[in-house]
Parts: structure tokens; sequence; C-alpha cells
């Protein structure tokens, strides 16, 4: 009985000590600004920090209507999972995402925006 309480107790240990959970991967994390908030969410956001591929961004555009130059931005690509408490000129993180996010309807009024769109999620506001 006691070899049976020792031996429960080691494989208690060893399986405490183990990584059972999956390797977590990294997720790259990007701190962004609401810059233009246009018609039918036609959205343009800044990235304030984090290291991205520039050729996922515009280096420098023009807003047509406030004559407003930013930089490293792009046009929200899913507008439907974005926040809605987040307002223009809202600091907040975020990460790069693969998908074109949830269908929703979205009017079709023109407001300027950057070529390039990435999808992202919100990860803290």
């Amino acid at each position: 009985m006691k070899l049976f309480i020792l031996l429960s107790a080691v494989s208690v240990l060893v399986l405490s000590a183990s990584d059972c959970s999956k390797k977590k991967t990294t997720v790259a994390r990007y701190k962004g600004r609401l810059e233009v908030t246009g018609i039918c969410m036609n959205y343009t956001i800044g990235i304030i920090e984090g290291n991205t591929d520039s050729k996922s961004l515009v280096a420098s555009w023009t807003d047509d209507v406030t004559k407003k130059t930013y930089t490293n931005v792009f046009k929200l690509g899913n507008p439907c999972d974005f926040p809605s408490t987040i307002k223009q000129g809202d600091e907040f993180y975020f990460s790069i995402g693969t998908s074109e996010g949830k269908p929703c309807a979205v009017c079709m009024a023109y407001y300027p925006a950057p070529e390039k769109a990435l999808s992202i999620k919100v990860i803290e506001q």
C-alpha cells in the first residue's frame, strides 16, 4: 500500500511538472489608432507600435476630404468585427487576422481610404 501511495505521488509530481498543453503560438501584437471614421465604415487605422510587413501598409496617405496626411495606415478589412466602442482618435491593441470576418451589410457610400486593407482582431482597448 505504501508503494502504491509513493508511486501515485511521484506520478502526480511528474505529470504536473510536464507541459501537457499544446504549445502556444505567439501572435504579433500591434498598437493602432483609429485615424479616420469615414461614412459606411470606411475606417483608416494607423500603426503606432509594432513591426509589420511594409507591403501591407500605405506608407503615406492623404485624406482627400480633410487634406490631412497619415503614415503607416491601412483600411479596415473587416468592419463588422470592429468594436463600436472605439472612436476616432482612440488607441487600441490588435492582431492581424487572416479571415475576412463575419458577413454583414455595409452601405456602399464612398469615403476616401487607403488602397490596402487588413482584417484585424482587437485585443485590448
